[in-house]
């Protein structure tokens, strides 16, 4: 019993970077309907560009501020130069962008600050949580992150001009054209937001993987799947799904034989086909209906 719950505390926390991801892969998705391939590869950039800062001497909060502004105006820059002039063109012309994205970061990354394996600082610490050996307090910190993401999100979304314009215009562009919402800037405005979380996921997951260029390569797969799981119209399904990757990843690994740490990606890739065959809405997502 210990040893089930100690997993289910650690898949907890493990989906808690997923849950991260998942949200700004949800983020990109409502904006233009397609999955940012990249996306990991920003959070990598983002959370180099800390580490500098840090290296410089920075204070930890300091540099995640920075950080943030950073992520958020990078974002918004990718959009408008990349994918704006992109935004009528078709499926795999937006893939094969994604895909140029990521390798130009990876090698940007890879070529300024080399490959070799960096230590990054937790902002909470690696000591038992309120004294207990199941889980540490950063993995308690990055639950805490993410469930406080969540809150915000969904008080800028539900409660704010700006976030009722966004969702306007990603359920609904003609009319909030028509209304006088500017959907262009809408559609950068949620790139900004996605990158400025996907740093935030990255700057969280250092501590526990270590910081070099690849890092986020696993974690954007899992991201997928939370996604998929919660369904891509949901930022609590995303949140929800990445913390049910999480534990199921972890109790896979713990209770199937032959499975471990080797083969806990593919099963991630599994769970991606199960559900988009079994609800490809996913299990909080939304099915659109077009009058035609």
């Amino acid at each position: 019993m210990e040893l089930f719950t100690n997993q289910v505390l650690a898949g907890i926390a493990t989906g808690a970077i997923y849950a991260c991801m998942a949200l700004a892969v949800v983020m990109i998705y409502q904006a233009i309907d397609h999955l940012n391939f990249a996306q990991g590869e920003m959070a990598m950039f983002s959370t180099f560009v800390a580490w500098q800062m840090m290296q410089w001497g920075m204070p930890y909060w300091g540099a995640f501020a920075l950080t943030l502004i950073f992520s958020f105006v990078g974002g918004i820059i990718i959009e408008r130069a990349l994918f704006k002039p992109l935004a009528k063109a078709p499926v795999l012309t937006h893939v094969a962008g994604f895909i140029a994205l990521f390798a130009i970061i990876n090698s940007v990354a890879g070529l300024t600050w080399d490959f070799t394996i960096k230590q990054f600082p937790s902002p909470f610490g690696s000591s038992p949580f309120l004294g207990s050996q199941l889980i540490s307090t950063h993995q308690a910190g990055m639950i805490g992150v993410t469930l406080v993401l969540l809150v915000l999100l969904f008080i800028f979304f539900r409660y704010t001009r700006v976030g009722l314009a966004m969702r306007a215009a990603a359920t609904l562009p003609e009319s909030a054209r028509l209304v006088g919402i500017n959907t262009s800037w809408m559609i950068a405005l949620g790139w900004g937001m996605a990158a400025a979380i996907g740093s935030i996921a990255g700057m969280l997951i250092a501590p526990v993987v270590f910081l070099e260029p690849n890092m986020m390569g696993g974690v954007l797969i899992y991201g997928f799947a939370a996604a998929v799981v919660g369904g891509l119209s949901s930022p609590l399904g995303a949140v929800i799904g990445g913390f049910l990757v999480g534990v199921f990843e972890n109790l896979v690994g713990t209770y199937i034989p032959g499975v471990g740490n080797e083969l806990k990606l593919p099963i991630a890739l599994a769970l991606i086909i199960t559900v988009l065959v079994v609800k490809p809405n996913g299990l909080f997502g939304r099915t659109i209906v077009k009058r035609v």
